[in-house]
């Protein structure tokens, strides 16, 4: 885990204070005491990156039921919180509550008759494709819908003012309005004019590409067709010739990311909500952030998670109550405070709180607004079942090749094809 990822700064994500948001008629758990509440019992959840969940926010939840005490563990990144998920589920070893990332949730689903069903009283709450995701083949609810991801471009004005290029979010905005061609011509220009990549990493583009796109490596009926996908060659190709050479890293979230969000290395991110806490609390002294409202080809969701609880835990029925709690309306427009997490619940969503809200680090941007809005502009909910994130993983390492000098284009593609044929 590298603890950098969650440094926050004393400056709040949102400038509005999220402790006074009431919303009618949310359920939160900590309204009924845990079972067994004379007893002394410890929740654990483990969770990835920076779901919000603050240690003010899990006090929060101690205060009100004072004999539960929650201990919380991040992993670095998604990875390796799913190699330890699919290690223990079923087996033990697993904390009481787990988040489990987009990309992976199908492969979770799998494995529903070993995660405890979410109560009656939870269903309805959030936005139907979330809920329906979570929901398996015998109609149990069996995940807890956090975040949503949709995306705007996070960039440094101070850095682009160098380059010559817009600084303010309008500016950007109409900068960037285009497809993703038009998005590496701007990054070709910056490169020219400062000579260092603009973009943050080559297959955060490779991403954002792929969540536009409805059907990438597996059809609905169980058909691979990965390799033979047009979309999914021209997403790989577009990537390999124009974002790996303006591109700082292959990856994220290595050591040295985590530090260029302060030193300047790149200019510019593809910015989900969560990202905003992440660039934060890694550039904390860092005054030139902002976000534009716009997004290469229109709109793109890029993450969202959901936490679960094992069936084989020891604390099931608290550990429900708590995943209840910290997913209700009023604890989603606070974790969108902390760290940009925007909700998934429907009431959060309708709330005038989130309509108002901004960023003080990120120039007093109107996040609520932004956030909207790019969610709205998400037309394509991407088909991912259980080989996803194997086939995906797969063709990010193909990428990551090209950019490290391993292979060229066609040869990284080459072994990405026999991986594929090979799972």
């Amino acid at each position: 885990m590298n603890s950098r990822a969650f440094r926050r700064s004393a400056v709040a994500v949102a400038a509005f204070s999220a402790s006074a948001i009431v919303l009618a008629g949310c359920a939160g758990g900590g309204e009924t005491p845990p079972a067994d509440s004379d007893e002394p019992i410890t929740l654990t959840i483990a969770t990835f990156n920076d779901f919000g969940y603050t240690d003010e926010l899990l006090q929060e939840y101690m205060d009100e039921n004072p004999n539960i005490t929650v201990e919380h563990t991040r992993a670095a990144e998604s990875g390796d919180a799913r190699a330890n998920y699919f290690a223990k589920l079923g087996k033990g070893g697993l904390a009481d509550i787990e988040g489990v990332e987009i990309d992976w949730f199908a492969e979770a689903m799998q494995y529903s008759d070993l995660l405890a069903e979410a109560p009656d009283s939870v269903k309805g709450r959030w936005l139907d494709w979330k809920e329906a995701a979570a929901t398996d083949a015998d109609g149990r609810l069996v995940g807890f819908g956090t975040d949503i991801g949709p995306q705007g471009i996070c960039y440094r004005a101070d850095l682009f003012a160098a380059a010559g290029l817009p600084t303010d979010p309008e500016g950007v905005a109409e900068l960037f309005n285009g497809d993703w061609e038009a998005f590496l011509d701007v990054a070709d220009e910056y490169k020219a004019a400062t000579g260092k990549p603009m973009i943050d990493s080559a297959n955060s583009v490779l991403q954002g590409i792929m969540n536009q796109l409805e059907y990438t490596y597996t059809e609905e009926d169980g058909a691979v067709i990965a390799t033979e996908n047009p979309e999914v060659a021209n997403a790989y190709n577009l990537v390999a010739e124009r974002a790996v050479p303006n591109s700082a890293y292959a990856g994220q979230w290595s050591d040295d990311w985590f530090a260029s969000m302060a030193g300047g290395e790149f200019a510019t991110m593809l910015c989900p909500g969560w990202m905003l806490g992440i660039i934060e609390g890694n550039a904390p002294d860092t005054a030139d952030w902002n976000i534009a409202d716009v997004f290469p080809n229109g709109g793109g969701n890029w993450g969202g998670s959901y936490l679960t609880v094992p069936a084989d835990g020891e604390n099931v029925e608290a550990a429900l109550q708590l995943a209840d709690w910290l997913t209700a309306p009023e604890q989603q427009m606070k974790a969108f405070a902390n760290a940009g997490t925007f909700p998934s619940q429907t009431e959060a969503l309708e709330s005038p709180e989130l309509a108002d809200a901004t960023n003080a680090y990120f120039q007093d941007a109107p996040v609520g607004q932004i956030l909207t809005t790019r969610a709205e502009a998400v037309t394509v909910a991407p088909y991912k079942d259980a080989s996803y994130f194997q086939y995906h993983q797969a063709l990010q390492d193909a990428v990551t090749r090209v950019f490290d000098g391993l292979e060229n284009q066609e040869a990284s593609w080459n072994t990405w094809v026999a991986e594929v044929e090979a799972f």
